[in-house]
């Protein structure tokens, strides 16, 4: 089955606290059925003292949100889309969003 969200994708969150806000996908966890979105679900992590932190300390990263929280972006028209799956001539499944437009898969690093 192909997948409706990709590592790289510009998302909109569409409920929780942080609804409204736009991010990159970073990470995909399809077991789970979570996503990690950059700068988005900061929650606050307590480390022990170590070596490089003698004094411990307190560090934000990002939390995994559920997939089904998050839409990809319209490339056409900025909004939040659904995904729609489409054969081309070559006999690949393509994302395509409700404008009719493909989502492109992202260049990541």
């Amino acid at each position: 089955m192909a997948a409706r969200l990709r590592k790289g994708d510009q998302v909109v969150v569409i409920s929780g606290k942080d609804r409204g806000k736009t991010g990159r996908i970073k990470q995909v966890l399809p077991a789970d059925g979570k996503v990690i979105v950059e700068g988005l679900n900061l929650v606050k992590r307590h480390t022990r003292p170590t070596g490089k932190t003698p004094e411990g300390a307190i560090v934000e990263k990002e939390a995994a949100l559920w997939a089904c929280k998050v839409m990809p972006v319209d490339p056409q028209t900025g909004k939040p889309t659904r995904v729609r799956f489409k054969i081309d001539g070559t006999n690949k499944k393509v994302r395509i969003a409700k404008s009719g437009e493909e989502i492109p898969i992202a260049q990541t690093d």
